[in-house]
């Protein structure tokens, strides 16, 4: 089961190097000619060919990326970052899908792919953001708990369990 801060790295990750791409020209590809008409044109284009970015738009990435690792490393809360995460990106998957509102008043471009991105990314966060913790009592219910598993060691004469760096029972190491 992964953690919420381990999904906010994972987020993080994935949204600073999408701003990071963003900011190259040429990851970018020109706008097709039926595209929504925006008046914020700097780096203005398709990323990778399928999603609308600007200047504005990539800056929105790279600020949602270094929140989810600054919430990774324990800087701000993961929990908060999950639910901030799943109204911004609803928002915006659901703004993408009007007609008035896909370039959110011509500064930044929400349409096309970016809906199904926006939606999937905040629904993801949602999940995290608002699910119940497993409870202590709970944990020894999973599956990978290390922590109710005890290996079988040979006893020493002396001192009860045997010390590891040696043979078992007691036995020089060969």
């Amino acid at each position: 089961m992964m953690k919420t801060s381990t999904f906010a790295l994972a987020i993080g990750i994935a949204y600073l190097a999408a701003g990071v791409l963003g900011l190259i020209p040429a990851t970018l590809m020109p706008p097709p000619l039926d595209a929504p008409p925006t008046t914020f044109t700097l780096l203005y284009g398709y990323f990778l060919g399928l999603f609308p970015v600007n200047l504005l738009h990539t800056m929105v990435h790279l600020a949602i990326g270094v929140w989810g690792i600054a919430a990774w490393a324990g800087s701000a809360n993961s929990t908060t970052f999950a639910r901030a995460a799943t109204v911004v990106f609803g928002a915006f998957a659901v703004m993408g899908m009007l007609p008035d509102l896909n370039t959110m008043f011509g500064l930044m471009p929400l349409q096309g792919h970016d809906i199904w991105l926006h939606g999937l990314t905040a629904a993801a966060a949602a999940y995290f953001g608002w699910r119940a913790p497993v409870l202590a009592r709970d944990r020894r219910l999973l599956v990978n708990d290390r922590r109710q598993r005890m290996l079988p060691v040979a006893r020493e004469r002396r001192f009860g369990l045997a010390d590891r760096r040696e043979g078992f029972a007691g036995m020089a190491p060969a």
